[in-house]
């Protein structure tokens, strides 16, 4: 339950898969990343013309990934509909005609809308490399990205025996008690799924080792990477307007304070700072956007403290 006031939000399950749907559509940048763009459904076919219609698919320009995307409700069976369905997707999407299918709807949605187009300028992606920057991504496998409701074991041990690597994110859905019209949804904290199996193939869980999703600001300056007290820096120019520069104060629980305000994470305090400047964006990747005063990004901060306790 969410209480805010005297009002109380009690969770509710989603009336159906396409409402599950819509409120991945209207959102996917909490899911996938604020580097990402997201592609409407279309029909693929596997070798043997079988066709299949994924809910959509995601690509994020930075990691140089591209998922498949399956919005899901649990209580649709993991064996009778989940593994089956998603199995034919993944072997369709695997066809050399499927993934040009999809890079030419990336390719239009460049060409007409402004906020993908921004997103591929920020990655310094000239618009003469749109295609060949798409094509090289989806030569690589796709990644089984699936929001849900809720995450059984079996779902779980599912995704874990595929080749291909699964992200699981949790969507929850909260109504106002008695007033049933007034919804709110629940997203996971920056952009971490429940389970991703690519992250698991690197850390060993019994090992007591921990992956970058787990790593925070505080574990940073308990291993004296950063210090309580430290400034660190943010740079950005909005599409009509000025660069504005930002500085972040490391407080002792590990948030950061920015323009009179103290957030949890780093990209909600980077996110503080670039709707400041007058952009219109919802997210943003705080630990690749904040900087030490040497030049170092928090995210590059980080990687050195997974190497240094051997993750």
């Amino acid at each position: 339950m969410l209480i805010f006031r005297d009002t109380k939000y009690i969770k509710t399950p989603f009336k159906n898969e396409d409402e599950l749907e819509q409120v991945v559509v209207s959102n996917y940048e909490y899911i996938f990343g604020p580097t990402s763009i997201y592609l409407p459904k279309k029909m693929i076919k596997t070798g043997d013309g079988t066709g299949t219609i994924p809910d959509g698919f995601a690509i994020d320009l930075e990691a140089k990934k591209w998922y498949l995307v399956e919005a899901e409700l649990l209580h649709h069976n993991v064996w009778n509909h989940i593994a089956p369905q998603v199995s034919k997707q993944v072997i369709a999407s695997l066809q050399p005609i499927s993934k040009k299918t999809i890079e030419d709807l990336a390719v239009e949605q460049y060409q007409k809308d402004s906020i993908t187009k921004e997103k591929f300028s920020e990655q310094r992606i000239k618009e003469i490399n749109v295609r060949k920057v798409l094509s090289e991504i989806l030569e690589k496998d796709p990644s089984v990205g699936i929001p849900i409701d809720d995450i059984s074991g079996d779902l779980k041990e599912w995704a874990r025996t595929l080749k291909y690597n699964v992200k699981l994110w949790k969507i929850t859905k909260y109504v106002e008690f008695n007033k049933p019209e007034n919804i709110v949804y629940e997203f996971p904290e920056e952009f971490r799924p429940e389970l991703d199996t690519e992250e698991e193939k690197e850390v060993d869980s019994t090992t007591g080792e921990i992956s970058r999703y787990e790593a925070t600001i505080s574990d940073l300056i308990e291993a004296e990477l950063l210090e309580v007290g430290q400034t660190l820096v943010m740079e950005y120019k909005p599409r009509n307007g000025q660069k504005k520069k930002y500085e972040g104060l490391i407080e002792e629980d590990g948030s950061i304070s920015v323009l009179g305000q103290t957030y949890s994470s780093p990209s909600y305090a980077a996110l503080a700072g670039i709707q400041d400047a007058g952009s219109d964006r919802k997210t943003v990747n705080g630990w690749t956007s904040w900087k030490t005063t040497t030049g170092k990004t928090i995210a590059d901060i980080r990687d050195k403290y997974l190497k240094l306790t051997g993750n």
